[in-house]
């Protein structure tokens, strides 16, 4: 069973507040890691289906750089959307970077897009018909 993903936050408070206020997503635990000198969050959906979301803050790095597309090793997080058009003009509206506007990959495919988190990880929105 695949249980969750991790990805490093620059800044956790405002990770949080971007995938509770755009996702929905509710924290399901927060604690220290006093042996890395880190803190992380879990977060989920609010009825526990699928895999968690591990935020780590490491609190000794100060870089947070994301590669071009092309040399990135981690390609994207994925979310499901309802409605797509509303979803891209109110992260649009607070400043959140859309890199692909939304599309489909064929004519009867679902409607996508992509955006990214606060710290530039790539996220696929879906919006399935």
């Amino acid at each position: 069973m695949f249980l969750h993903t991790s990805i490093r936050t620059g800044n956790l408070g405002k990770s949080i507040e971007f995938y509770t206020k755009h996702f929905g997503l509710v924290v399901k635990s927060r604690r220290e890691i006093p042996q890395n000198d880190a803190e992380i969050a879990f977060l989920q959906d609010p009825e526990g289906r699928g895999a968690k979301l591990e935020l780590t803050f490491y609190r000794k790095q100060t870089q947070f750089i994301q590669p071009d597309y092309e040399n990135r090793l981690f390609d994207h997080l994925a979310f499901e959307v309802k409605d797509m058009i509303k979803t891209i003009a109110t992260m649009r509206s607070e400043g959140v970077t859309i890199t692909d506007e939304p599309f489909r990959l064929s004519k009867d495919g679902s409607l996508i897009a992509f955006i990214e988190d606060p710290d530039g990880t790539l996220i696929e929105l879906i919006e399935k018909e």
